[in-house]
């Protein structure tokens, strides 16, 4: 018999346009969200989606059934949230750890949102550029980037991180724009130090992801430094998409090699299995109707 996941995988094929779309928004695999989507087809003996190798739309039925099956669900949420509200567990405190600029400039307003609207929750946030042990240091809750490989931990997946190749117009206007990423080679570039990092850049050239090698004069170990050296005119970096988005929009900097991008990286909620507490359940819910990040 269907059960609520497959509900949701259902009306987020439909929202999404695909199941590859809508297996990303859940955190679910692809063939996780086609199985669920099979199984209540198979239980209502109607096609609800019709696929191709591109898209999946509605048929006319399953268009009727999602918008009936959308309210019955915000329905669910909303009395369920409401419980919560009522009920002992959603007082305390909930420990969350991110990223320091990510979570400045996102997390934080989410988390003062959410606070607004349940004055008995107290939340401490961490902000540290690393990978945090949750249990060890008595986190609730993580907002970190990349894949998890071999974990125990649950995870929500909210979006994708794209990583750029950006220059300021005046380092562009003296030493000339780079058209592939070979030409790299000729170019001085704004890299990271640390003894993590190396002296490459990924790039995905074809149907292939490919390191090349790059120099320059200037090195950090911290992102705003290494972007102000290349505002500065120092030569060319990489980062995120979101950390330089403002001087993108203001014309301080120009993005280079958009088609030879690198796979984006994926950005998550984890938390540790077993029994959530519902005051940390209400946020991971919170947190993922607030940041539907996609290619930020």
């Amino acid at each position: 018999m269907a059960d609520l996941v497959d509900y949701r995988s259902f009306v987020a094929v439909v929202e999404r346009g695909s199941l590859t779309a809508a297996a990303r928004q859940l955190g679910r695999s692809l063939q996780a969200v086609s199985r669920s989507l099979q199984m209540l087809e198979q239980e209502l003996g109607v096609e609800l989606v019709a696929r191709t190798t591109r898209r999946s739309r509605p048929t006319e039925m399953g268009q009727g059934f999602y918008q009936r099956l959308k309210t019955a669900l915000a329905d669910l949420d909303l009395a369920r949230e409401q419980v919560m509200q009522d009920g002992a567990g959603i007082a305390g405190r909930i420990r969350v750890a991110a990223s320091s600029r990510f979570g400045v400039a996102y997390v934080l307003p989410v988390l003062a949102a959410f606070m607004e609207r349940h004055p008995a929750i107290d939340v401490e946030l961490s902000l540290e550029d690393r990978y945090v042990d949750l249990l060890s240091e008595g986190f609730d809750l993580a907002v970190q980037f990349g894949f998890l490989e071999n974990s125990t931990l649950r995870s929500r997946r909210l979006g994708l991180i794209r990583r750029v190749i950006f220059a300021a117009p005046r380092y562009l206007d003296r030493r000339g724009r780079p058209q592939t990423p070979d030409d790299l080679k000729e170019h001085d570039c704004v890299t990271r130090f640390s003894h993590h990092s190396s002296d490459s850049w990924a790039f995905g050239i074809g149907e292939a992801a490919r390191e090349v090698p790059v120099k320059g004069r200037f090195r950090s170990d911290t992102a705003p430094a290494r972007i102000e050296a290349v505002v500065s005119g120092l030569g060319i970096g990489q980062a995120p998409l979101y950390q330089i988005r403002p001087y993108l929009d203001d014309g301080r900097l120009e993005m280079l090699l958009s088609d030879y991008e690198s796979a984006p990286i994926p950005l998550q909620m984890v938390w540790l299995p077993g029994i959530v507490p519902a005051r940390v359940r209400l946020l991971i819910d919170f947190i993922a109707a607030r940041l539907p990040l996609a290619g930020l």
